[in-house]
């Protein structure tokens, strides 16, 4: 196991370099602060020792006359952290199998190393996509397309191809579950649990579907016989296609004539390269995969939803915000952002993240409110903040919580109430900043 977190270590070393230079490549503000990129004007070449991850910041310190003092220090200090957090994470998911072990409540378990490989690449690769993101909001308050789209992408291509690798559940059924593989003991006996009033029922491992933490249901098979599914999978796709347009909602000749005119905006887009090729790819590749069915479809259609219900939570709360704040509340990049995470760990993982995200950002929001008087922060890093926690710590709160995503109707309703009481609490905040702080309505745009 050591040999493999060196190994780990130093490829996320030099994932983290490469997503420094994306940072400064794909931010609106462009800067030639990495050695993987254009050599900037006045600067002695590159040589292979400067593109070291880590190391070769020290010898770049030789630009600091013309990049700035200290341009060095952050993306050394990213590559670095990023290397060791990744390293941990293999520990954990891997060699401690922390994912699933807790929730056996017993590390002495035998779970598939391939399953537990598979989770890894899924983190990993949305950590990396998760570090390009966040640093490029901490700067310019934005996030570019040129990471969610393709990430989101990247998403839904590995639950088609790794099911195995969304995040585990495991559960105590009396019959084989439609996906999963039933848990081991050291010695080789097959690990058991209860069930109800049944006792001793087998202990099996399985990703966390669309319907976790109940069993696949027959209705979201694939298959030409459960057209369904195909739509389900269909317009969560078109539903994404959709948010990576351009939107403008003029209301001023009427709703309905504002609404046509949108639409009209939205299909030119649609015809325009590259959503045309993303949406007619994106159309063809469910489609294929509906047809051949199985654990392909299942995890396919488990991201699609994850990416379009957390994705739909962040949009929702962006309107409701907006209306009552009288102001832009969230950027959109928020939503997309949210859409590529819901892709990668579903949509139960996904809401867990949407509840949790304020709480990592109220402490800074509230003191950057007293000391700045700027209410304005950006919200991506604490999305990917709360992602990472809800997937270290997956052990120990899905158990506590699975019985929510079991409630049915019951949810959404309850969901659309918290949403008309942030509707509510938005409204009476910005009553306080105008009479109490006596902060004007477009205070943070001066």
């Amino acid at each position: 196991m050591n040999l493999a977190l060196a190994v780990v270590f130093v490829v996320a070393a030099a994932a983290a370099s490469l997503a420094n230079a994306a940072t400064y490549e794909w931010a609106w503000n462009r800067r030639r602060f990495s050695p993987w990129q254009p050599t900037p004007e006045g600067v002695a070449p590159r040589g292979w020792l400067d593109r070291l991850p880590i190391v070769g910041w020290l010898r770049l310190r030789r630009d600091s006359g013309l990049l700035g003092r200290g341009f060095w220090v952050r993306p050394m200090v990213v590559e670095l952290l990023f290397a060791s957090a990744l390293a941990w994470l293999c520990w954990w998911e891997v060699g401690a199998q922390g994912l699933v072990a807790k929730q056996v409540g017993s590390l002495a378990i035998e779970a598939p190393t391939a399953w537990l490989w598979a989770t890894f690449a899924f983190h990993a690769v949305l950590a990396w996509l998760m570090l390009v993101a966040s640093l490029i909001d901490l700067d310019e308050k934005t996030i570019p397309d040129e990471i969610t789209v393709p990430g989101t992408l990247i998403g839904l291509l590995l639950a088609t191809l790794l099911p195995i690798g969304l995040l585990p559940n495991v559960e105590d059924r009396p019959q084989r579950p439609v996906m999963g593989v039933a848990l081991e003991e050291p010695g080789g006996g097959q690990l058991v649990g209860s069930f109800g009033l049944s006792w001793r029922v087998p202990t099996w491992l399985e990703p966390t579907h669309l319907a976790a933490p109940n069993d696949w249901p027959r209705s979201l098979e694939g298959g030409p016989n459960n057209h369904r599914s195909l739509l389900l999978g269909l317009g969560c796709f078109v539903v994404w296609c959709f948010a990576l347009t351009p939107r403008f909602w003029r209301t001023r000749k009427g709703v309905g004539f504002g609404f046509a005119v949108m639409l009209r905006r939205v299909g030119r887009e649609l015809l325009r390269r590259p959503l045309r090729e993303i949406l007619l790819l994106g159309v063809l590749w469910i489609t294929a995969t509906w047809f051949t069915g199985g654990d392909a479809w299942r995890g396919l259609l488990t991201a699609l939803v994850g990416m379009v219900v957390t994705g739909g939570m962040v949009w929702a709360v962006r309107i409701v915000g907006s209306l009552a704040l009288q102001r832009e509340a969230m950027g959109f990049g928020d939503v997309t952002l949210m859409m590529m995470i819901g892709a990668f760990v579903g949509w139960q993982a996904g809401l867990l993240v949407f509840f949790l995200a304020p709480f990592a950002a109220v402490l800074i929001a509230v003191a950057q409110l007293i000391l700045k008087r700027d209410d304005e922060i950006p919200y991506g890093p604490y999305l990917c903040l709360a992602t990472g926690g809800v997937v270290c710590l997956w052990a120990v709160v899905w158990p506590r919580s699975e019985a929510l995503f079991g409630m049915g109707t019951v949810l959404p309703v309850v969901l659309i109430v918290c949403l008309v009481m942030l509707g509510v609490l938005l409204a009476i905040w910005r009553q306080f900043k105008i009479r109490v702080l006596g902060m004007s309505e477009d205070w943070g745009d001066e």
